[in-house]
């Protein structure tokens, strides 16, 4: 966790003649500003919750060092939620509190954000999430049938759910040619949203679901959960929820005798998963959002440094679009600083500001063009399905769906 102090202060903010905060903490070499992180640092999904970390750190020392905002430097507060909602909404309130903050980047987990927005929407704060895909998140609880946007201070780089369920779908039914799916998930906001909808698309194309079933976080031994799926006569299990708990389930599954595919969603998608499944994990797959990182040339360097610095944790998943999103606000509070006549406002219009000029982004990042609607959903659409090849996570497709 990196805290901030500011440079020849002591770290308190100075008053303004109408009583305000300025925005930053000032010194001799200019203000600096804070970029919050929230992320589960420790415990279960670490591994994704570090290189959201570590990918806004790269971001932000970029920035630094090649001086994207004259006068400005920043620095990246970096807290822990545990994957735990109440945890990540006493870390909003930590953030929103501190007027040094100027955005956040995170969570990892969407039941983790569904604590969290309102403490940002109250104080003005950007909050862009790089892995987050709950529909609900950006276009209110109905938004199957309509869509309402619940909080204007809320974006991601990451698509949704209703595009990456119907991507599994797709490829499980046509790519895969399996029709008869048992379908799992962990209970949480993100796990159940996205097994709903893989249950609905593979139905809807004309695969049968051969059963459904519940998993809590945490749990070990799923004997009666691959007792149920080795009865049904699927095909292929699909599973919504994270590494943690899957990775446990292929390797009792594959280790009853029972071989087929264990297919998942982005929160499936780590380093972490095979390492723990072993020679179980073949064959089995998972989407992501975007392309894999390591295929563009924008993102040579960025990747570069990651492995260089020794960061803990897997860029792979969500590291770019952490870098992304850490970028978005940075160039965000250029575009206000520069609309001010080079000056920054006050730290509470500088963070309604930022908010409005993120809102307008555009740019190209390491990831693709990034921009967002009027949801606060990014532009960037493409997903990709991997499958563990050799002991190694492989494309197989890259692609946009459009349902």
């Amino acid at each position: 966790m990196v805290i901030l102090t500011s440079v020849l202060t002591t770290g308190a903010l100075t008053l303004t003649a109408c009583g305000s905060r300025d925005s930053g903490s000032k010194s001799d070499s200019g203000t600096t500003l804070t970029i919050g992180v929230d992320a589960p640092l420790s415990g279960e999904n670490s591994t994704t919750g570090l290189g959201i970390q570590y990918g806004v750190q790269i971001a932000v020392d970029d920035a630094n060092k090649n001086n994207w905002v004259p006068g400005v430097k920043f620095k990246v507060k970096a807290l822990d939620d545990k994957a735990q909602p109440a945890t990540g909404q006493s870390n909003a309130t930590a953030f929103t509190g501190q007027s040094d903050v100027v955005g956040a980047v995170g969570p990892l987990n969407s039941g983790v954000a569904l604590s969290m927005q309102k403490v940002f929407a109250s104080a003005n704060m950007v909050e862009i999430s790089p892995s987050n895909t709950d529909p609900s998140l950006t276009q209110g609880k109905d938004w199957a049938t309509s869509k309402t946007r619940p909080y204007k201070t809320y974006f991601r780089t990451a698509t949704t759910d209703a595009l990456q369920g119907g991507f599994a779908a797709d490829y499980a039914y046509n790519g895969l040619k399996k029709k008869k799916a048992f379908v799992v998930d962990d209970k949480q906001t993100y796990g159940a949203g996205l097994a709903g909808i893989f249950n609905s698309g593979f139905k809807k194309l004309g695969g049968t679901i051969a059963g459904t079933d519940h998993v809590n976080t945490g749990d070990t031994d799923f004997s009666s959960l691959v007792t149920k799926i080795k009865n049904s006569g699927a095909d292929l299990v699909y599973y919504g929820g994270q590494y943690d708990e899957s990775e446990k389930i292929t390797k009792q599954l594959k280790g009853a005798g029972v071989k087929i595919p264990l297919f998942g969603g982005d929160g499936m998608y780590a380093t972490t998963y095979i390492q723990t499944a072993g020679a179980a994990a073949e064959g089995d797959l998972a989407t992501s959002v975007g392309v894999p990182v390591d295929t563009l040339p924008a993102a040579k360097q960025f990747i570069a440094t990651y492995k260089a610095k020794g960061y803990k944790g897997d860029y792979g998943a969500y590291g770019g679009y952490s870098y992304d999103a850490a970028t978005a606000i940075i160039k965000a509070v250029k575009a206000v600083k520069d609309a001010n006549g080079g000056k920054l406002p006050d730290s509470n219009d500088l963070r309604s500001k930022v908010v409005d000029a993120v809102q307008k982004s555009d740019f190209e990042g390491i990831t693709g063009k990034v921009t967002f609607d009027e949801y606060g959903d990014t532009g960037n659409k493409q997903l990709t399905v991997y499958q563990v090849t050799n002991g190694a996570w492989k494309a197989v497709k890259t692609g946009t769906f459009t349902g």
